[in-house]
């Protein structure tokens, strides 16, 4: 079998003695769609922040291609494809639709950012930031193609959200609805052409026919072979995306199975309802 995408094992993060994540291992492989489910509290999203370096574990590994990343911070986790939303939605609020995009691809960026391998090292920082400044002012031929090539990628962004951030490519992102602010924030995601998407809560807050139109673009990115690992309450969506589904309730991972498999399962009634009935529009029984 080949190498799995991501590959999470025995993970563990511990916050003033309570185990958030409990021993969990996981995969991805590529091309998968990944949802993880749970009760509130249960984990999900702390799960989400060790993978892409807001948190690092108390204990556990995870790879990425086979390269160990627990130990990286955002930023560089950002740089080896890994590129997230957030559960609470952040954008940057002064700045535009397209400029809020256009940060996304900072990590990209090697003409623009020239010696950024050096803004790691203390007594050196000062070099790449010289060096910015310059080409920020002056440019070169090559800085000025990958602005170029930036600019590109942004309008192919807004064009994934035509009908409803085309129109507002130049609005401050404090003036969308909350809908267009998320979406804003998953364009910026995908502006980085990552290995790995992850997405926390991203219908949170949008309505039936709001959450539909996330839900037909994540079958196309899933249609076109984008790897995702999917935190969602609204199980309707969950159902319909996901190659696989994991259960978490109380740090641990209770079931994991294909999504038919997971409704199915006593263990997943009880996490969520202590009774076997519906739920979020799903049948369980």
């Amino acid at each position: 079998m080949s190498e799995p995408l991501l590959d999470v094992r025995d993970l563990e993060r511990h916050f003033d003695g309570v185990k958030a994540v409990d021993g969990i291992s996981f995969s991805v492989a590529h091309g998968e769609v990944v949802s993880i489910i749970g009760p509130n509290g249960s984990g999900k999203t702390t799960t989400l922040n060790l993978v892409t370096g807001t948190f690092r574990p108390n204990s556990g590994t995870i790879a990425l291609e086979g390269e160990r990343i627990e130990r990286a911070d955002s930023a560089r986790i950002a740089e080896h494809g890994i590129a997230r939303t957030f559960q609470n939605g952040r954008v940057f609020a002064t700045l535009s639709v397209a400029d809020n995009i256009e940060v996304g691809l900072h990590s990209t960026l090697t003409a623009n950012r020239p010696f950024r391998r050096l803004s790691n090292v203390f007594l050196l920082r000062w070099i790449p930031l010289l060096a910015e400044l310059y080409i920020a002012i002056v440019g070169t031929p090559a800085s000025r193609r990958e602005q170029a090539e930036i600019a590109a990628v942004v309008e192919s962004e807004i064009d994934r959200f035509e009908a409803r951030l085309g129109p507002r490519r130049d609005d401050p992102a404090y003036s969308l609805s909350y809908a267009n602010r998320r979406r804003t924030e998953i364009a910026r995601a995908l502006a980085l052409a990552p290995k790995l998407l992850v997405l926390d809560e991203p219908t949170a807050g949008m309505n039936q026919s709001e959450t539909a139109e996330v839900l037909e673009q994540l079958l196309e990115l899933k249609a076109a072979g984008q790897t995702i690992l999917l935190v969602e309450h609204k199980l309707d969506l969950v159902m319909a995306v996901s190659d696989r589904v994991i259960v978490m309730d109380g740090g641990r991972i209770i079931a994991e199975g294909r999504p038919d498999e997971v409704r199915t399962n006593a263990a997943v009634v009880e996490a969520y309802l202590g009774r076997r009935r519906g739920l979020g529009g799903v049948d369980l029984k």
